[in-house]
This record gives C-alpha cells, structure tokens and sequence, in this order.
C-alpha cells in the first residue's frame, strides 16, 4: 500500500499545473460548443422555403431556447462547480441511476454531434476541391484531421481555450467584411420572402435546434474554470451575444444581397455567397474560416464530452481509468473513448445525424429542466452564486417554453429515430447496474466515493440527518479544498458523511 501511495505521488508530481479557464477562452469554448459561426445555417434557409422563416427563427428562438438553457446552466454550473456538469445536478436531484442516464445520454449525443465537424470541413473544401467527393480521398482526409485533433485536445485544455479564442477571430472576421459589402446591394424585401409550399418543418426546426443548443456542454468544464460563480454567468452572456450575431449578420447579407433560389442554400453554400458578394477571394477566405471553425467546434465538444467523462469517474460512476490524466492535465483514456467514438459514427450523413443528435439531446434537456425545478423546490437554501432572479413559479414558466420546444422535435422524428434512439436508452438503462455489479464485485478499480458539496458554504450550516440511501450517495465527488469535520445530509439524491 505504501509502495503504491509513493507512486501515485509520483505520478501526481509529473502532472503540470492545469491553467484555469477565464471569461474570454470560456466565451470561446462556450461559442464553439454551440456554434462555431453561420456554417451549417444554409440548410435553414432550404429548408423554410426562403429566408423569412430562417431569420425569424434566429431571432426568436433565442428568446425561447437559446436564454431559458443559458440561465439554468449559469444557476446550476455555479451552484455545482465541478466536472460533470448536468449528472452532478441530475444525481441531486433524481439520484445516481439518472444522473448516469443523463451522462450516458449526453456523451452519446456529443459524440455523434462530433462526427459532424469533419464531414462539414470536408463540404466546404469540396466546392473548391472536388477530389474530396471521392471516398479514396475522403475516408483518409476524415481520419487525419481526427487525429491531428485529437492530439491537440489531448496537449491541455488551456491550449483549446486560446486556440479557440483566434479560431473565432479568423472565422467570423470574413463574414463581417461581407457585410459590409452587401450593404450596398441589400434589398430588403427579398428577406422577406418565403414559399410556405417548399417549407419542410422536419428540417427547418431540427436545422435551428442544432445550430442553438449545447450552452449547458460547458458545465462539464466548471471544476476547469477560474472563479465559476462570475466568469460562467458572464461568458454565457457574452457567447449569447456572439452566436445570434454570428448567425444573423451573414443571412441578413447574403439573402438580401442575392436573388438566389432557396434550393440553393446547402452546406457549404456561403461560400459561394462570398465569391457573389466580393469575388473569389472572399469565397477562399470563407473556405479557410470554414475549416477553422470546424476545427474549433470539434476540439470544444471533444474538451466538453471527455472531461464529462472524467467527473463521471470522479463519482465513482465509471472505472477510475477514466479519470485517469495525462501530465498536460487531460483525461487521456476519456478523450480516446470519445474519439474512437466519433470515428465509428462518421459513416452517417449529416441529417441522420442532425436528427439523431437533436433527440437523444432533447430527452436529456428535459431532464435538465425537471432537475432545476425540482432542485428549487427541494433545496432552497442551496447557495446558488448565480441565481435566476425568479422564484420557483416563475422558475416553472421560464422552462415551459424550452420544455415544448424538446417535445416538438422529438415529434418531428423520423422512425429511424426512435427505433436508434430507444435502443440507446435501453442500453443506458442496463449498463448501470452492470457497472455496479463490476463495482461490487471488483472486477475493475473505481474511484472511492467521495461527497460533492454544490458550493464552499453549502448545507454546512444545516443540520445533520441520517443518510437515507447510501447506495445513491457513494456516487457524488468532493471538492478536495474542502476540509469538513461534521455530518452533511442529503435526500437519496445523494450526499453522505464528510469526516
């Protein structure tokens, strides 16, 4: 045992200090986690028969979708400030069982969300390299850049942050210069056209969905971030900001700059949009930016899915490998988990996986949203270092909205969908307890159960209680600057005996 503790210190001792996340990298991370830029928007434009609906939406979602998940986030990453994220708040709230159905269910969905970024780096360099139609080229492009990324992600969180911040300069900076350029030639009325006879519902929802949602990924990061009760309020506002501009400033410029057909607005199309406007020039650049933010958006999820991973681990809900780190600081294992995960999905194409994502997502939301509530209503003394300047009533109708959006799109389905997406539910549903009688059994080595305490002055002051289900509170972590010499309590979500 000796032997063991001296090299695990050891090996602690070769792990270099892990610099934390400030406001700008986090607005960065939290901006590629949800966005990346206006690339992927087109099939908007296609798919509500003109750029009215596509607008519209882009200006209204975010008031019902985009602001409602940022302020539950903001709340509830700052009251729990630890890896993990949104299976920290679940287990609180509906114990381990769920918030390791809530943790399977989300690395799922961003995994296979992934997978997109290559295919579409891909879809933007193809108008200008058509060898990339071709599978002989394509299958080895696709495997290279995951590589290369990989390795980029796997070299330390900090470095992702500040590439993400110059990923963002470089990719939204054309798009201001086509602006500005349209300006001349914009014709407002053609914004306002729309065929209701070509819209296609299906798509044109699942289309803005996607390109608004993941603002809750970066909680998977708060035990990574400096400061989170400030820096996560303030970045989530700022990315708020950031991703509505980035997104209506380009249609704006090339709907209303351009007579085109609205068939015509395909993944990939604003790049043709910038030879119209401003000449081939403008059309490389918009490639270029393409290919940066691609990679901006894949390093962000991959960051996001495997430190989920990690705090999972660290809860003692998988096998302690996964919260294994290398000496940048990142969870090796976890982030090959992930990444043998994208590679496996890439075979699918973009709206198999748009759908797909967009459901197994919403199922997951749903259960963000019945977390938060029931956390206010269960906990309401629970020091919350951002708070929702609601009370519990007004909590409820803030979710409402959102919560409808969820129901809509998982309607709007396909089949294929449910069949896929009830069979990954299913697994979910059986993988825990096998896991917990591994854990029993000792087939393979977890962490020691440790006690999560949402924030540093948190249900201290409380008095004790018993305990009421120690099977469900084994499965929280502690925050190790924590030394607590009484009994905490909890409900069977889960917190036991600090000594």
């Amino acid at each position: 045992m000796g032997g063991e503790g001296m090299v695990s210190n050891e090996k602690n001792n070769l792990v270099k200090p892990n610099p934390k996340l400030t406001v700008l990298p986090l607005i960065a991370l939290i901006f590629y986690e949800v966005s990346g830029g206006p690339f992927g928007v087109e099939d908007s434009v296609r798919a509500g028969g003109g750029p009215l609906l596509s607008l519209l939406g882009f200006l209204i979602f975010p008031l019902i979708w985009s602001i409602p998940e940022a302020l539950v986030t903001a709340e509830l990453a700052t009251s729990f400030p630890e890896n993990g994220g949104y299976v920290i708040w679940i287990s609180s709230a509906f114990g381990p069982f769920w918030g390791f159905q809530e943790g399977f269910w989300k690395w799922f969905s961003g995994v296979m969300d992934n997978a997109l970024y290559p295919v579409l780096f891909l879809d933007y360099l193809k108008h200008s390299f058509p060898i990339f139609n071709n599978l002989i080229a394509r299958i080895p492009a696709l495997l290279g850049i995951k590589v290369s990324l990989t390795y980029l992600n796997y070299r330390g969180l900090h470095i992702v942050g500040i590439s993400a911040v110059s990923l963002a300069a470089f990719s939204l900076f054309p798009f201001l210069v086509m602006g500005i350029l349209s300006i001349p030639r914009i014709k407002p009325k053609q914004c306002l056209l729309v065929d209701f006879k070509k819209v296609d519902w299906r798509g044109y929802f699942n289309s803005m969905f996607w390109n608004l949602n993941y603002w809750d990924k970066a909680s998977t990061l708060a035990g990574e971030v400096e400061n989170p009760s400030k820096t996560f309020p303030k970045a989530l506002f700022g990315a708020v900001v950031l991703v509505v501009c980035s997104y209506l400033i380009p249609l704006l410029a090339g709907t209303g700059a351009l007579n085109t057909k609205s068939s015509e607005w395909s993944d990939g199309y604003f790049a043709e949009v910038g030879m119209l406007i401003g000449g081939l020039w403008l059309k490389w650049w918009i490639q270029a930016a393409a290919a940066m933010s691609n990679l901006g958006l894949f390093e962000a999820e991959m960051s996001a899915d495997s430190f989920q991973l990690l705090g999972m681990s660290e809860m003692g809900m998988l096998p302690s490998i996964f919260a294994s780190r290398s000496k940048y600081g990142t969870p090796t294992f976890s982030i090959l988990c992930s990444a043998t995960g994208v590679i496996f999905l890439s075979w699918m194409n973009f709206q198999e996986i748009l759908e797909f994502v967009n459901f197994v997502y919403s199922i997951g939301m749903l259960l963000e949203f019945a977390a938060f509530i029931r956390l206010r209503i269960k906990k309401p003394d629970l020091h919350r270092p951002y708070r929702v300047p609601l009370q519990t009533f007004g909590a409820i109708m803030l979710c409402l909205p959102p919560a409808l959006l969820l129901v809509l799109v998982m309607c709007l389905a396909s089949y294929e969908t449910f069949i896929v997406s009830g069979i990954v539910i299913i697994v979910g549903f059986f993988l825990y307890p096998a896991l917990v009688h591994a854990k029993n059994r000792k087939w393979t080595q977890f962490d020691i159960e440790h006690v999560v305490v949402p924030s540093n002055d948190l249900d201290v002051q409380e008095p004790p209680q018993e305990v009421a289900d120690e099977a469900s509170a084994s499965l929280l972590p502690v925050l190790s600057s924590l030394e607590i010499n009484q009994e905490v309590s909890e409900t069977s979500a889960g917190v036991l005996k600090v000594v």
